[in-house]
C-alpha cells in the first residue's frame, strides 16, 4: 500500500490568495476544511500537493512557504499529480476521492505574481470529502 506523510495543513480565508499553515484542521464530509475560502459542495474541496515538487521548485531559487500554491494539504511521499481521478485517500478518519488533477491558473493568482510561476496547475489534485474528521501534519495519508 503506497502511504505518505502531512507536511503542511493549509486554509485562507479568501480565493486567490496564499495559504497559510493552521497545522491541523477539521474537514467536514461534503464541504472540505473549515475555514478555508475554496471548501464548499463542489468538486474540489480539499487541494493536494506533492512536498517534493514544492521542493524542486525550491531549488529554482523561489522562496516559497506551506500553502504558497494554493494547496490545503502538503503530501509527502505521494507523487499526487500521477493518482487518477476516483482514486481514494485515507487520512485518520477522512475519506477524500481525487476528482480534478491540475487547474488553470488564474492570473490573479498571488504565487504566479510574485515568482512568475505555479505549479499547482500541473502538480495539484483535487478532492471531495467523503467523510470528515480532522487532520494535522504527521498524520499517514494512504492510497486505497
Amino acid at each position: 500500500m503506497l502511504t505518505g506523510t502531512v507536511r503542511a495543513v493549509c486554509v485562507s480565508e479568501k480565493k486567490g490568495t496564499e495559504k497559510r499553515n493552521v497545522h491541523r484542521a477539521h474537514i467536514t464530509a461534503n464541504w472540505g476544511l473549515d475555514g478555508d475560502a475554496h471548501a464548499g459542495e463542489w468538486h474540489r474541496q480539499v487541494s493536494l500537493l506533492s512536498w517534493q515538487k514544492v521542493q524542486e521548485f525550491q531549488l529554482q531559487g523561489a522562496c516559497v512557504t506551506d500553502g504558497a500554491f494554493g494547496e490545503n494539504l502538503l503530501v509527502d511521499g505521494i507523487d499526487c499529480a500521477r493518482l487518477p481521478i476516483g482514486t481514494r485517500l485515507r487520512i485518520g478518519e477522512v475519506l477524500l476521492e481525487v476528482t480534478q488533477i491540475g487547474k488553470e491558473c488564474h492570473h490573479g493568482c498571488a504565487i504566479m505574481q510574485r515568482v512568475g510561476t505555479c505549479i499547482m496547475p500541473h502538480e495539484g489534485i483535487f478532492a471531495k470529502a467523503l467523510t470528515g474528521g480532522t487532520v494535522a501534519e504527521g498524520d499517514t495519508v494512504e492510497v486505497l
